[in-house]
């Protein structure tokens, strides 16, 4: 299993979630019926997804905290699905180095989001971590 690839196809169904705003199974269940996902990568998300959204209160709690001249809702939804993913590995996936769980998400926002979307992301992620 590609951690990288399933990783990526979570935020792309906590995009979908964020965008329709509903948490629910049945959006779970219309993403993995029309996206061509392997296995292990379905299981996966079917592992990491319903503890991320129990958490997703207190990882919004985190973003909110480190923002600098910025509010919670100017970020854009692909920024928070990608934040959300990093800050729940960092909290709760002790197996991920926080290295990895950080450059994993600048990563992605350099593929899917915005030119500066890397840079707040590193920096939001960067404080936050060396404030632990």
């Amino acid at each position: 299993m590609s951690r990288k690839n399933s990783r990526e196809k979570t935020m792309h169904l906590l995009y979908q979630m964020e965008m329709r705003q509903e948490y629910s199974d049945e959006v779970m269940d219309v993403f993995f019926d029309s996206s061509n996902l392997k296995n292990d990568e379905k299981k996966y998300i079917q592992i990491k997804m319903p503890l991320l959204l129990n958490n997703k209160d207190k990882i919004d709690d985190i973003i909110r905290k480190f923002l600098v001249d910025w509010t919670f809702e100017r970020i854009s939804k692909i920024d928070l699905s990608i934040l959300r993913i990093a800050l729940f590995e960092i909290e709760y996936c002790e197996d991920i180095p926080i290295e990895v769980s950080i450059n994993e998400a600048v990563e992605m926002a350099k593929k899917y989001s915005e030119i500066e979307s890397s840079k707040f992301i590193n920096g939001l992620l960067g404080k936050y971590t060396r404030s632990k």
